[in-house]
């Protein structure tokens, strides 16, 4: 096979995308911990300004990556999102019941998990960091099982992470906004509607709705509502059907998924991974704010997921996946405690102490590594699917 045969089949494999995110989040750490620290530090902490007559918007590097680059991946995530309510995963209520309350469950436990070590602290503002699951290691770890894993089981836990992140959105849209500006939140009405008034003509060409989603997300950065819910907001005027037939919105997935899985969210690992070691301990991962990320990732998101499962099909509710058994769903339940990217961005949403971040960062990693390697094992260990399927009845000869 020639070698660049080799390379696309590389990087167009489900695994890719987390082998690289882990790949970054180590480089990450060892520049954190290596003689390139105060570069490292001082290129994320730099002062990038995009300015007119004096006005306009200087941040650090870190924040235009945290806000501005992750506004891109919010947006592909709610392109998803809209294709799945409309015409995919989430058209049927019945469909969602399992997974979405699994997701409920998922949310709620890991919470109250790191509550339970935080009540009191000002830490306590965490709380919804280990509620995040990450859709690329999930399902890229998922994809290293291969055929031991049924194809329900992978709809199953793509739905799930799918309600887990629109859970994430109304978190950050109701928990973690700043002081509020309302006049800019009035001005941001205005890009909204035209958005609104292109989409609801089925417009083929959306260059124009992109760049009101431009000015929407620098509107909606002013106010203090953090500005990546405007990707999301951006997404959904994205038309499914133009009046053509033609889909702008899938169109648009495509496009941005190479970018998003490629770039930026590695990017976003590389710029807040970087854990650093120096005087620190393992007593230092027993302080509550790390033990209640880790814990909350390891031990909650499995008694949420899987508790949830179980209570749902002994119920009678609901079925599980075709073709998967209990040990498929405890993997599985493992899988979505693998949070880093979304626990690592609403980690820094939560807290600027530098110190308080790096704990965030020893939290999110230790319980998405555990959590990532027994999933993995447990769903190694499971049958295959064949095994689990009703056996088919042969005629009589």
């Amino acid at each position: 096979m020639a070698l660049p045969a080799v390379f696309e089949r590389i990087f167009k494999h489900e695994a890719f995308g987390g082998v690289l995110l882990m790949a970054c989040a180590v480089a990450a750490m060892i520049v954190a911990n290596s003689a390139l620290a105060p570069v490292y530090n001082e290129i994320l902490g730099g002062y990038l300004a995009v300015t007119y007559d004096g006005r306009g918007l200087e941040k650090p590097l870190i924040l235009w990556i945290n806000d501005g680059l992750m506004a891109i991946f919010f947006f592909l995530i709610g392109l998803e999102l809209k294709a799945e309510l409309m015409e995919g995963k989430l058209k049927n209520p019945r469909d969602v019941v399992l997974p979405g309350m699994a997701a409920v469950g998922g949310m709620a436990v890991p919470a109250i998990v790191f509550i339970w070590f935080n009540w009191g602290l000002p830490s306590l503002s965490g709380w919804a960091i280990p509620a995040a699951t990450d859709i690329a290691f999930a399902l890229g770890l998922l994809a290293l099982v291969g055929s031991r894993a049924p194809t329900s089981l992978k709809v199953f836990l793509l739905t799930l992470a799918i309600l887990d992140d629109m859970g994430a959105i109304i978190i950050i849209a109701l928990f973690y906004t700043a002081e509020l500006q309302v006049e800019y939140l009035i001005w941001a009405l205005l890009p909204l509607s035209l958005m609104i008034a292109l989409n609801l003509r089925g417009s083929h060409r959306q260059g124009a709705t992109l760049m009101l989603g431009v000015v929407l997300w620098f509107l909606v950065l002013r106010s203090g509502v953090h500005a990546t819910l405007a990707g999301v907001v951006t997404a959904f005027c994205i038309p499914l059907v133009d009046r053509w037939g033609k889909s702008p919105l899938h169109s648009l997935e495509h496009a941005v998924s190479p970018w998003s899985t490629y770039f930026i969210v590695p990017v976003f690992a590389f710029a807040n991974a970087g854990v650093v070691l120096t005087g620190m301990s393992f007593a230092d991962l027993l302080d509550p704010l790390p033990l209640g990320i880790a814990l909350g990732l390891l031990v909650g998101k499995q008694v949420g997921v899987f508790g949830m499962t179980f209570a749902l099909v002994k119920l009678g509710v609901a079925k599980l996946p075709h073709g998967a058994n209990w040990l498929h769903i405890y993997g599985i339940s493992c899988l979505a405690g693998v949070g880093f990217t979304m626990s690592l961005f609403i980690g820094s949403l939560s807290f600027e102490d530098a110190a308080m971040m790096n704990q965030v960062r020893m939290g999110v990693l230790t319980g998405s590594i555990i959590s990532g390697i027994l999933g993995y094992a447990a769903l190694m260990m499971a049958s295959s699917p064949a095994q689990n399927e009703e056996p088919v009845a042969q005629p009589a000869e």
